[in-house]
């Protein structure tokens, strides 16, 4: 049976987009508008958003729209724009006080009231419209609010007495934490007392701890993640919260759209290959090497690398390892990324030091990124925690071998190769060290010398299915599970 969907999150591409959240929503978006499903998703308008190649027009009946977060008055215009490849409405909120920026992010004193802003925005974009969705699915701390607002703001009104709520943690990191002497901004009233009564004590407000608090259902990105967020290792001081919640906290792993990331069909590639003509790969990675300035024999292996440069990602491993790697073995390494400006600096220095054997390009190109994991024999993802991540299954569609750490998501989409058996699609490994990477890289150089092996176990990862069509049924089951719930009182 169709269902009533409603998203709120901070990007969705290819409108805004940052990193993997817009790529996530943007395609869920796109896979429950072609199971049959009514969806709309509310978004801002940033400055950045270029609307010239998209279908959009103003929603005349959202012209002008007052707007009052807690004791600030804003006006916003709505303008309506289809999703690229689907039939789903995207709805701008633009309103040029807020989101008339420079950047997606900021690090403005309003930043908390930006996407408070949204949430808002998108609950009275839904009554001025009559829409009354069954679910409401928030993402990150930008709309984690939105559950509590729908028990609190919005519990008077009928319209969504039918709405459940889901929160997606796409990365526990991010916690959207501002101050409490803030508090007013909720406009929460005489519900303030749902509020974390100890962290308002010690003066903050924590934007993703409510989410965990008040969704009626908690998803991550994969079923790896969802455990370990329950430790302190991983939980970034949300474990307790986690825990509290039980088996409502369910790790559905992230899906790759194949229509976008598939060698077979890839729009940036000037020829196209299958596991049955790999030779193509070859001849990819001998012109992005001739472009890119590397010196690459026949033997030689490429390694790829596209991440954003944060602690996170496990950058610092890669500066350590890298120059003992690049001196020891037959290999030459393609780096794309930005991020972090020592970490930026760091990788530059290491393109001085290793010249035609190391290149960084700072900054993002799709194009690039494309090319990378076409032309790459080995993909390094060394990351201190990973949600999901989603370069590593982009990796294992395009035959290219990756090397990960046995963390969140890739734990759950690299299986360990075995030479004795041929299964397995990748190199993992576990303690988070140079040290453990090194041996890593040097294990994948090992078998990169056995074609028979490299070749098995390239094509077992092509084999790999990830698409949307299988992970996002498990949200299908999630929401229809949801929408059984008995109604809850409002708080």
């Amino acid at each position: 049976m169709p269902l009533r969907i409603c998203f709120a999150a901070s990007e969705i591409a290819p409108l805004a987009k940052t990193g993997g959240l817009a790529d996530v929503t943007g395609a869920l978006i796109r896979y429950l508008d072609g199971a049959g499903h009514d969806v709309r998703a509310f978004l801002p308008r940033y400055s950045t958003i270029d609307l010239t190649s998209v279908a959009s027009a103003p929603v005349e009946f959202l012209h002008d729209v007052p707007l009052e977060v807690g004791p600030h008055r804003y006006r916003y215009s709505v303008v309506g724009a289809q999703l690229p490849g689907s039939q789903a409405s995207v709805y701008l909120i633009d309103c040029p006080a807020l989101y008339a920026r420079g950047r997606i992010y900021t690090s403005d004193p309003d930043e908390h009231l930006r996407f408070l802003a949204l949430t808002r925005a998108t609950f009275e974009c839904c009554q001025r419209m009559g829409w009354s969705p069954q679910i409401l699915h928030c993402h990150d701390w930008h709309t984690a609010f939105g559950p509590l607002f729908a028990k609190t703001l919005y519990a008077w009104d009928r319209l969504f007495q039918p709405m459940r709520s889901v929160l997606t943690l796409h990365n526990v990191g991010y916690q959207g934490v501002f101050s409490a002497s803030a508090v007013d901004d909720l406009g929460l009233g005489s519900s303030r007392y749902l509020l974390h009564q100890d962290d308002l004590k010690s003066g903050f407000i924590n934007s993703l701890k409510h989410g965990i608090l008040y969704a009626d259902a908690v998803t991550t990105v994969s079923p790896t993640y969802a455990k370990e967020i329950r430790t302190p290792e991983y939980g970034m001081g949300l474990e307790v919260a986690l825990r509290a919640r039980g088996d409502s906290v369910l790790g559905i792993l992230n899906g790759v759209d194949y229509g976008e990331w598939d060698p077979r069909i890839d729009r940036y590639l000037p020829r196209h290959y299958d596991p049955a003509h790999l030779g193509v790969k070859a001849e990819l990675k001998a012109a992005l090497a001739a472009r890119l300035g590397l010196v690459c024999g026949p033997q030689t292996a490429l390694a790829g690398v596209v991440m954003r440069l944060a602690a996170q990602k496990g950058v610092d491993l890669l500066i350590e390892a890298l120059p003992r790697v690049l001196a020891s073995r037959d290999v030459v390494c393609a780096l794309l990324g930005s991020g972090d400006r020592p970490y930026e600096r760091a990788l530059a220095d290491l393109q001085q030091a290793f010249p035609r054997r190391l290149v960084f390009h700072r900054g993002y190109s799709e194009e690039l990124a494309h090319w990378i994991e076409a032309a790459s024999d080995l993909f390094l993802m060394p990351s201190r925690y990973e949600p999901c991540g989603l370069n590593q299954m982009y990796s294992l569609r395009y035959g290219t071998v990756p090397v990960v750490r046995e963390t969140g998501g890739l734990a759950d989409s690299v299986q360990r190769y075995d030479p004795a058996s041929g299964t397995g699609t990748g190199v993992l490994f576990k303690e988070y060290s140079a040290q453990a990477l090194e041996r890593a890289v040097g294990a994948a150089l090992d078998l990169y010398a056995d074609p028979p092996h490299w070749t098995r176990m390239a094509r077992n990862g092509m084999a790999q299915d990830f698409s949307w069509t299988r992970q996002g049924a498990q949200y299908v089951e999630l929401y229809e599970g949801l929408t059984q719930l008995p109604a809850a009182s409002g708080a």
